[in-house]
């Protein structure tokens, strides 16, 4: 609709107004200048920046869900494998357009900080390994492990509380442009009890 009429200056300011309930996409777009015989739709197009703070606006990261063997109670001096959900892990990426421009906002998973609740903290790469069928219960997990040297009957609940923190890097990129965004992140929590080991078999854990 038109804000202000120049007088003597062929033209006007004009500001934008929707005529049906359409879609609010939570952007704010300052009047602009339009030169009277000038078309309207001519108007200039929201920059790069714009487009990419709505599209990260838009970004949805799925909630980290932890695993670990063993499964159940953990054994002092036993190697306990730590790795998230495959379905949590993974390049998520969310994109804001208007006619003519479009931008895309991506969040790429980078590392997990792990506190395991007797004061340890350790950080991992990736999501971490999951324990192999038939592995040996003494071996240490390759990439995502810890390993208690007491027990949680101290603890309260009688277990330790753990952590995991995923760190998103989150770029974007669009209309000849790109940049980043300050990190994201998901983090999920289990109690872990770990008990003092009486004897270590052979067998599956």
């Amino acid at each position: 609709m038109v804000l202000v009429q120049a007088s003597g200056q062929g033209g006007a300011w004009y500001t934008y107004q929707c005529s049906g309930s359409g879609f609010r996409d939570g952007l704010y777009r300052a009047p602009v200048w339009i030169p009277d015989g000038e078309a309207l739709g001519a108007a200039p197009l929201p920059s790069p920046e714009e487009l990419a703070q709505q599209a990260r606006s838009q970004l949805r990261v799925p909630a980290a869900r932890i695993v670990s063997d063993p499964a159940g109670t953990k054994l002092v001096h036993l190697p306990t494998w730590l790795w998230l959900d495959r379905g949590g892990w993974g390049v998520r990426s969310a994109t804001a357009s208007v006619p003519g421009a479009s931008v895309t906002a991506t969040a790429a998973p980078a590392s997990v900080s792990w506190s395991m609740g007797d004061g340890s903290v350790l950080t991992c790469t990736g999501p971490g390994t999951s324990f192999p069928v038939g592995g040996d219960p003494r071996a240490v997990s390759p990439d995502c492990g810890h390993t208690y040297h007491r027990s949680s009957a101290g603890a309260p609940g009688q277990a330790f509380a753990v952590s995991a923190t995923v760190h998103w890097t989150v770029t974007w990129s669009g209309m000849g442009a790109g940049g980043t965004f300050p990190d994201m992140t998901t983090s999920a929590s289990a109690a872990f009890r770990v008990a003092e080991a009486q004897a270590l078999g052979t067998g599956h854990r």
